[in-house]
């Protein structure tokens, strides 16, 4: 592959891009029923891309690669026809435009984005997967697949970084693991302090970096806050040693310098990362990752980006 461009799909790309979409499900395994997407030609494509819009994939000029865009849903990007001409497949052609169709997704401010795989088709239900989409729901021979998309967030003083904890915590539910990474005096101390104010545990939060972790009960009925630091921990075998699993269903687990040493705790967690600043000087930029099957259907940027 020379120049691959991913590029806003437009009405006069409609012929290209019904013809890349019959020959990209055409190529698939026959389905029971058949995928309507080979009922589509350039008017019906047309009349898609002058409601919602899509992108298109040029190799060289020539449009090897499209996926049309979803606006049904609010607050979703919603993706279809996700479709590459099968011999330009296996090049990452897909790949990229998923890329890009997460990027207008952000830009637009939407919360996450959705689309229909048919279970049939394991390669392309292992495509998404791969890709960070969780399984949602059904809709007849479908399966709801998602991905949230980050909160980025940007926080001045010690009292917003408090604030932004806040916000976070009605989220929150017992089992949930919080990974927080960032430099000395990023503020992930901070975080956690703002954490368990608003959870109502017992304090004071500080940092447990001589005790490695400390449990925090909850004087609200609530779940416990578990504040860990794996600073000096190098593996994720020393952070097994802590037997954290005995208070992981329980209570909110919040690892401080936890990146790459404390995600195999659970599949679905949150990695928040602090940047910028330093000893509460300087703006930081935090942002909120979700990861797993617990997080596909929560509206993370709605309620963090205020």
């Amino acid at each position: 592959m020379t120049s691959l461009d991913i590029v806003e799909a437009r009405p006069e790309h409609a012929a290209a891009v019904a013809e890349v979409i019959r020959r990209s499900f055409a190529s698939r395994p026959p389905l029971d029923p058949p995928a309507n997407a080979l009922l589509d030609d350039s008017e019906t494509i047309a009349a898609a891309l002058l409601r919602d819009g899509g992108l298109v994939a040029e190799l060289d000029g020539e449009v090897v690669g499209t996926l049309l865009f979803d606006h049904s849903e609010p607050g979703l990007l919603g993706l279809r026809r996700v479709s590459v001409d099968p011999e330009r497949q296996g090049h990452g052609v897909a790949s990229a435009m998923v890329g890009v169709a997460e990027d207008t997704a952000r830009d637009r401010g939407r919360e996450g984005l959705r689309l229909l795989v048919r279970e049939e088709l394991p390669d392309t239900v292992r495509f998404w997967l791969r890709r960070s989409y969780h399984r949602i729901g059904r809709d007849g021979v479908h399966t709801v697949v998602g991905k949230p998309l980050p909160a980025r967030v940007e926080v001045a003083t010690a009292e917003a970084m408090n604030a932004l904890a806040s916000r976070l915590a009605p989220l929150l539910q017992a089992g949930d693991l919080l990974i927080l990474s960032g430099d000395l005096g990023a503020g992930k101390t901070t975080f956690a302090q703002g954490l368990g104010d608003a959870l109502g545990v017992r304090g004071p939060v500080t940092s447990p970096t001589f005790v490695l972790s400390r449990i925090h009960p909850s004087l609200v009925g609530g779940p416990a806050l578990v504040h860990v630091d794996a600073y000096r921990l190098t593996s994720p075998a020393e952070v097994d040693d802590l037997d954290l699993d005995a208070t992981m269903d329980s209570s909110v687990t919040a690892v401080e310098w936890g990146e790459g040493v404390a995600e195999q705790m659970s599949d679905s967690r949150l990695a928040i990362a602090i940047t910028g600043g330093s000893d509460d000087v300087g703006v930081r930029r935090v942002v909120v990752t979700p990861h797993g099957q617990r997080w596909a259907d929560v509206n993370l940027r709605s309620v963090l980006e205020q």
